[in-house]
């Protein structure tokens, strides 16, 4: 089933889950203007404010566009360049409450049988984002909701498990290990664990600031990995601000 992704899509879909920010952002940006202005702070100043408020403000867009809209990461194809089973028959994908891959990886592996499970559990992933973005998810047929420390899969026998931009929602790094060895036990040996996400690093900072806080550093991932049994940990770039790992059991 090939879903058609909307112009500029990715961007318009993290400015709708995140307008109370902006919202909040854009009526403090005005107060500081006023602010400045009726304290007559120096105008030099009172600029170089207003430009990190609003690059603060913008930046996170711009490079959402870029990634999401324009560098092609929702066609897949960089699939190719990992070495992947193309006769995989069996594919796990774990989303965190929101899910715009699966139909994709549907069209890519046509033979496959594609399980989908959800770990978003209301309690702990409170996040107004994920909240905003599960009310118009497109859910995949079939889609279970599970902990994060229970994948209801049989042993080794996955050929491809995805992580796409939703591991990170898992912010505590118990949980991380215990989830990633959930993960490895379903593997079948020389399956793979494809985990796509933005790393807390200098490109990241530059598009997020504080915001890239929200991700993990490639350490805090590798480590996870090898205190979950993984043995062979591999990184590509996707652009400067997404990374790519090939985990191997």
């Amino acid at each position: 089933m090939a879903i058609e992704r909307r112009p500029f899509q990715g961007v318009l879909n993290i400015l709708s889950f995140n307008r109370h920010f902006y919202v909040i952002g854009l009526l403090v940006l005005a107060g500081i203007i006023t602010a400045g202005l009726m304290l007559h702070i120096n105008h030099l100043y009172l600029l170089i404010i207003v430009i990190a408020f609003i690059y603060g403000l913008f930046a996170p867009l711009i490079v959402s566009a870029y990634v999401y809209d324009f560098s092609e990461y929702y066609t897949f194809n960089w699939l190719h360049k990992l070495a992947l089973n193309p006769k995989a028959n069996h594919i796990v994908n774990i989303n965190a409450g929101f899910d715009e891959t699966s139909f994709i990886l549907e069209d890519h592996f046509p033979d496959a049988k594609i399980r989908v499970f959800d770990f978003y559990n209301a309690s702990q992933h409170t996040e107004t984002a994920i909240v905003r973005a599960r009310k118009v998810s497109l859910t995949y047929p079939d889609t279970q909701v599970i902990e994060s420390g229970n994948i209801p899969v049989s042993d080794q026998s996955a050929d491809l498990v995805f992580l796409l931009s939703a591991a990170h929602e898992i912010r505590s790094n118990e949980e991380k290990v215990v989830f990633l060895k959930e993960c490895r036990r379903i593997c079948k040996p020389g399956g793979k664990v494809i985990m796509v996400e933005h790393l807390r690093d200098l490109p990241n900072f530059l598009a997020f600031t504080i915001g890239f806080t929200h991700f993990f550093s490639a350490p805090t991932w590798r480590k996870a990995f090898t205190q979950a049994g993984f043995s062979k940990i591999d990184e590509t770039k996707f652009t400067p601000f997404m990374s790519v790992f090939t985990v191997t059991p």
